[in-house]
């Protein structure tokens, strides 16, 4: 049927929309920053928090510290993998610092740093990599999602609940974490489309960390940034220097705001780069050159933020001695946990399938004890 033989419709015929649609007249700005927003080195730097700047600093050295063990572990057999997040600790520290107790977080397989500045035990965050059962911590009582393997497939989760918190009238808000690579997947459009129609109390950080395992993000989109993905959607979208943890902590902190006070999600992309391989079983030389990864070390987010700290006499020399003492203490405590193999017991097989046992589960955990039962005689 062509448009002169709808009812009514003349030569001059021209749709026109249902007396119900209407344009969107939001007030707030959608679209990002022309440039990634900085702090350090700007003379926005002024105005910094010395005791928070310390402590980030802190979690910064221990969390390269925690990314150097961690990748040893790996090398001696004591975990399966290891995705590393060196050079990406900014990203991961700010995004744990700008939570509340009552919040969540949601990370990816990536984000077993920003669990831990979020205050999981590093064995405990680490347990799913070594090859044991469950996920190794209970996301309950530490407000962490389980660590997501599949790609993007947390980011529909952190609606939800988010969505549910606010029906509920809590105040909570779900920081998701996904990397450059899972904007590519059909669940983060999903999620942002649902986000942003809910206006949920969730805020979205991509780690840009420039490839998808070795797709470069060039070969995943044509947009100008990610972060104008979200204009699409209807939702303000930042883009930051996510090597700058001062910048990322200002960004997130306001989107964790707008969220919390009723105003609907954010879409914030930081711009980092992931330094080691994408894990212990990539070559990473086969798809970039070492001068462009020696680039980027000269924009280590540690080294950024120690060299604005010393300038304004924020940090000396005791505070950087300080927080590599710590960061020590924590790796010799998380080699040595490691370091022992672990005691299972095979009838938590049946534990956390179901809140109640099924039938079927109770006669197979029978039949397995019977059998561990015969064997130990």
């Amino acid at each position: 049927m062509t448009v002169q033989e709808l009812p009514g419709a003349g030569a001059d015929y021209r749709p026109t929309p249902p007396p119900a649609w209407r344009p969107r007249t939001d007030p707030a700005p959608l679209l990002p920053d022309p440039e990634p927003h900085r702090v350090l080195g700007t003379p926005a730097a002024e105005h910094l928090d010395p005791v928070l700047m310390r402590r980030l600093y802190a979690e910064l050295v221990r969390g390269r510290r925690y990314n150097a063990q961690a990748t040893a572990l790996t090398r001696q057999g004591r975990l399966a993998v290891y995705p590393s997040t060196v050079g990406q600790e900014a990203c991961e520290i700010a995004a744990a610092a700008v939570l509340q107790e009552q919040d969540w977080l949601f990370p990816s397989y990536r984000d077993t740093l920003a669990a831990v500045a979020r205050g999981l035990d590093p064995v405990q965050a680490l347990t799913l990599l070594r090859g044991d059962w469950h996920t190794g911590y209970d996301p309950r009582e530490h407000r962490i999602a389980p660590l997501s393997t599949p790609l993007a497939t947390q980011l529909p989760h952190a609606v939800g609940l988010a969505h549910a918190a606010r029906l509920k009238g809590d105040e909570v808000v779900a920081l998701a974490l996904v990397g450059d690579g899972g904007t590519s997947e059909g669940d983060f459009h999903e999620a942002l489309n649902f986000a942003a129609v809910w206006k949920a109390p969730v805020v979205f950080l991509v780690q840009n960390n420039g490839f998808a395992i070795s797709v470069p993000l060039a070969k995943q989109t044509a947009a100008p940034s990610l972060a104008h993905k979200a204009v699409g959607y209807g939702m303000p979208g930042r883009l930051v220097d996510g090597n700058d943890v001062a910048a990322v902590h200002e960004v997130l902190s306001e989107a964790v705001r707008t969220a919390r006070a009723g105003g609907g999600p954010t879409l914030v992309e930081a711009v980092t780069y992931r330094m080691d391989a994408h894990t212990n079983a990539d070559d990473a030389t086969r798809y970039r050159t070492d001068a462009e990864v020696e680039a980027w070390r000269a924009h280590d987010p540690i080294r950024l933020l120690e060299r604005e700290l010393t300038a304004r006499g924020i940090l000396d020399e005791a505070g950087v001695a300080e927080a590599k003492e710590a960061a020590e203490t924590m790796a010799a405590a998380l080699r040595d946990s490691m370091n022992a193999d672990p005691v299972l017991d095979p009838m938590d097989l049946f534990t956390h399938v179901y809140a109640e046992q099924t039938g079927q589960l109770r006669e197979q955990a029978a039949l397995l004890r019977s059998e561990l039962e015969a064997e130990a005689e």
